[in-house]
């Protein structure tokens, strides 16, 4: 690649917000990928040639413009806890790094206007305190940034009443093309499908609008059962229970329990688990659900504590993965769509194939309105072949694999639809936002 660019930078920027450091520069290329052993091997030489902190739009604009003349790469990163190395630069040039464009703009009546770098967790915070709070986020809330989790993410905490991303929780966005002269423009309704979850490949969000809902005082409830088939059953029938509000149903076997240390002291050895968040008003409805189920209370964190210490949401979603990890670095995982009329039967082929190679994790969901039992399994790496071997058999009985280990979005995530690749073409002709994650 020419390096004719890098002179020019300094000119246009200050030196404090463009990094050309060896140690920053490799740090601001690399997002969460580690979580995929096949990414691991394969991105842990990739980074960019440097990193720039814009402070203002018209400073993205300014590097939007060099880079279209030079013919650089840029790659958008927010906080980086993405795991498909979609914030990785697969060739070089410079990293956008938008986490210091953090401002809350504006909090309305069921909505709030943020620059793309707020953290959620600073968002859900100040929306809680005005009586308020975030439909949907991710585990890794507390580093995560709006723009982030819209560009990179699906659901999360909350999906089980709110939904995914696509279902409504974005209501707008402010977008930069890359082209000669960057055109800067907003998107509403079905356009909006172009760039949630499209690391940066469409075009660069650089403000969004997001909606919120009332404030919930969140009780979370630890419900314990002898088998994962009975867990994930109460589950169900917990997400269809209306009268009792709900933020979050994650039943887990054991032993990934046993993998979360802060709790070891009050979850039970040998048991599969349910963790809750659920409206504290409607507690006392839960003992007599989960009885009906064989299960029983085990842990309960009343709503004066949440968010005053650590929560059952910080080892679910992708938590759970981490937590895995952090017993033993040779488990990595899946993302994985059973079937609701037939997800035991499900369970009972891949456990019986599996064994302890493939431990089940879920978490129930609605998407377009339909409630899911998706799931994040814990599996055992061993070799890349192995792992597909896993995949392609949890696909021949019907379990639809989302693939975490590889960066591109039509194999991976969601999938890239056509409208998003002709939307590339238009925002970005010279295909210089994020080459290579559009196949």
């Amino acid at each position: 690649m020419s390096m004719v660019w890098k002179p020019e930078m300094p000119e246009a920027f200050s030196a404090l917000r463009l990094l050309t450091d060896e140690t920053a520069v490799e740090k601001l290329s690399k997002d969460f990928y580690w979580y995929s052993p096949v990414l691991s091997g394969k991105l842990k030489d990739k980074k960019a040639d440097a990193v720039l902190v814009p402070a203002t739009v018209d400073e993205i604009r300014e590097a939007l413009r060099i880079a279209y003349r030079h013919r650089i790469p840029v790659t958008v990163r927010g906080a980086g806890t993405g795991n498909y190395g979609q914030a990785i630069p697969l060739e070089g040039g410079l990293v956008l790094d938008l986490s210091g464009m953090n401002e809350i703009l504006e909090i309305g009546s069921g909505y709030a206007r943020v620059q793309c770098g707020v953290k959620l967790g600073v968002l859900e915070k100040t929306a809680r305190e005005q009586g308020q709070e975030l439909r949907i986020y991710p585990s890794t809330f507390a580093k995560a940034t709006v723009g982030g989790f819209v560009c990179g993410g699906s659901g999360g905490v909350g999906s089980i009443t709110w939904g995914d991303l696509w279902d409504g929780n974005v209501l707008e966005a402010t977008v930069l093309t890359m082209e000669e002269e960057p055109q800067v423009f907003r998107v509403h309704g079905e356009e909006l499908k172009d760039y949630i979850h499209n690391y940066g490949t469409t075009g660069i969000v650089t403000e969004l609008v997001i909606p919120l809902a009332p404030r919930t005082e969140w009780a979370q409830v630890v419900v314990n059962f002898d088998r994962l088939e009975d867990a994930v059953r109460f589950g169900e029938a917990l997400a269809e229970e209306a009268a009792i509000p709900k933020r979050l149903i994650t039943p887990m076997e054991w032993p990934i329990p046993s993998f979360f240390k802060p709790l070891e002291k009050v979850l039970a050895h040998g048991k599969s688990v349910v963790f809750t968040e659920i409206a504290g008003h409607a507690a006392e409805a839960l003992p007599a659900l989960a009885a009906a189920f064989g299960g029983e209370i085990g842990y309960v964190i009343d709503p004066e504590k949440y968010r005053k210490s650590i929560g059952l949401s910080d080892f679910t979603w992708n938590h759970t993965t981490l937590w895995a990890l952090k017993r033993d670095p040779a488990y990595t995982y899946l993302q994985a769509g059973f079937k609701r009329d037939c997800y035991l039967e499900q369970i009972r082929t891949l456990k019986s194939m599996f064994g302890d190679e493939m431990l089940l994790h879920f978490e129930w969901i609605r998407s377009r309105g339909k409630l899911q039992p998706n799931g994040l399994p814990v599996v055992r790496y061993s070799t890349e072949e192995r792992l597909y071997h896993i995949i392609d058999t949890c696909r021949s009985i019907g379990v639809e694999i989302y693939d975490p280990h590889t960066w591109l979005l039509d194999n991976g995530g969601r999938g890239a639809i056509p409208g998003m690749q002709e939307r590339k073409r238009h925002n970005d002709p010279l295909g210089l936002l994020n080459p290579g994650k559009m196949g």
